[in-house]
């Protein structure tokens, strides 16, 4: 009896077996008593996210990730630490944050007392349970990672940066402009100055590519004349009235999308909209963000790796049928 019990907490690998429990928690009775039967209900909400996870090692994981040009997202867990529950309970349970990952990552999770689970501690000497890591398959570097609990909202704000591109657009970039770039083998130093070093540079090439887009209407001191026709072009030409933006929807997440906006400056926002709306909420969502959008002309663009692709406000297209679904749009002005 108690062998069965604790092989349902640390056999956690074996998917056929756990899926047919209720939770970590499952008593091995079988009566259907209101005590027995509320303690179900509660282990339930602490499952596994047996929908978003890759059944397979750390190396298959790997592999498929890099296949797919997708980042891994990694959850090291442990049976010990309630914290590792919540994250099953409060962010992987996120219908946000699982439409997100189920499009942009390959999510692998496993428990620290495992085989798989102690070469990756010991791969990239994490000393602390639970932890999420960003991975890129290529290199196996970690980008990013976060330690305990964390919140749904703050987890879906810091991938947005990975939305923008995957592991190889990020090589590609990285050649051209980062020559002599350090090692990209696994860090020696596995602390916070990573993640913030890797925002740093990521937040100054997206500076950098916003200003070069921005170039024709910032650079009046060199020539006005030239500058001021365009800027009366832009203003003079029609702005289209833009559809009322309804409330965010929430509900099934098989009829939501989300998608992320990248802002002039430097903000980045975030909402829900249904896979049947038309993508001309896009810009309805942009004039309730800034101010200025509503009477000065503006694009947007997908950022695709290699390229970026300008969107169609006439196209009347739906987030379904246009593919923005759980992507990241940049606004640049006209």
């Amino acid at each position: 009896m108690g062998s069965h019990e604790s092989s349902s907490l640390i056999a956690f690998r074996n998917f056929d077996e756990e899926m047919k429990r209720p939770g970590v928690w499952e008593s091995d009775q079988g009566s259907t008593s209101t005590a027995e039967n509320a303690r179900d209900n509660l282990a339930s909400l602490y499952r596994p996210p047996f929908h978003l996870m890759f059944r397979g090692s750390f190396e298959k994981a790997k592999a498929a990730a890099s296949l797919q040009d997708k980042w891994l997202l990694v959850n090291l867990q442990s049976t010990k630490e309630f914290s590792s529950h919540m994250l099953n309970r409060d962010t992987w349970a996120n219908e946000a944050v699982s439409q997100t990952i189920s499009t942009n990552f390959i999510f692998w999770q496993v428990y620290d007392d495992t085989s798989e689970g102690q070469k990756v501690c010991t791969y990239y000497r994490l000393d602390s349970i639970p932890v999420v890591l960003v991975i890129d398959p290529i290199t196996g570097q970690k980008m990013r990672s976060w330690t305990g609990m964390i919140q749904p909202e703050s987890l879906l704000e810091n991938l947005l940066l990975f939305l923008e591109g995957g592991p190889k657009d990020h090589h590609v970039s990285s050649s051209h402009k980062r020559p002599r770039e350090k090692s990209l083998t696994p860090p020696q130093k596995l602390k916070d100055e990573m993640p913030k070093e890797e925002d740093g540079e990521l937040q100054a090439a997206l500076a950098a590519s916003l200003e070069n887009t921005e170039e024709p209407i910032k650079s009046t001191s060199e020539d006005g004349k030239t500058d001021i026709s365009k800027e009366e072009e832009t203003i003079t030409r029609k702005i289209p009235a833009y559809p009322p933006l309804p409330e965010e929807p929430k509900g099934d997440r098989s009829l939501l999308c989300r998608v992320g906006v990248r802002l002039p400056d430097g903000r980045r926002v975030q909402r829900n909209f249904l896979r049947t709306d038309p993508i001309q909420l896009l810009w309805s969502f942009c004039c309730s963000q800034l101010e200025e959008a509503v009477s000065r002309p503006f694009r947007l663009a997908q950022a695709i790796p290699g390229a970026s692709k300008s969107l169609d406000y006439d196209s009347k297209l739906t987030f379904q049928e246009s593919g923005l679904a759980n992507s990241m749009i940049s606004l640049a002005w006209e």
